[in-house]
């Protein structure tokens, strides 16, 4: 008994009912939607907006703000206060952003995340 090999709709070519092919696609764009999903859903538990930023940002701008809420202080995250005014505290994410933050009490509230380019040219927390 000899097999031959089917053309599918699809153009590929194979053996069996279905091509495996198609069907092993289908599996992962499933897992990406999923997954895209989950992302899109993670910005819902952020306490400032951080969609307009890249992906390595805004991971590193999650971990920053994790640790304020669990009280670590600003200045092991290499954070500053700012000279115009005392109650800003800026903390560097990476080389081109900055999170800028407010001190109430002894309480940091982070405010926003912006490009080190803005942080430059405007005097941040006025």
């Amino acid at each position: 008994m000899s097999r031959h090999r089917k053309l599918f709709q699809c153009g590929h070519k194979g053996y069996g009912q279905i091509c495996h092919r198609c069907l092993q696609e289908d599996v992962i764009d499933d897992q990406k939607r999923a997954e895209k999903q989950s992302w899109r859903n993670s910005f819902s538990f952020d306490s400032i907006d951080l969609q307009h930023l890249p992906a390595h940002v805004i991971l590193k701008a999650r971990n920053i703000i994790d640790g304020l809420q669990n009280c670590r202080d600003y200045r092991e995250f290499r954070g500053k206060r700012l000279r115009h005014d005392r109650s800003v505290i800026s903390i560097p994410i990476t080389r081109n952003y900055r999170m800028l933050c407010l001190d109430l009490d002894g309480l940091l509230q982070p405010q926003q995340v912006i490009s080190h380019g803005e942080y430059n040219i405007c005097k941040p927390g006025s």
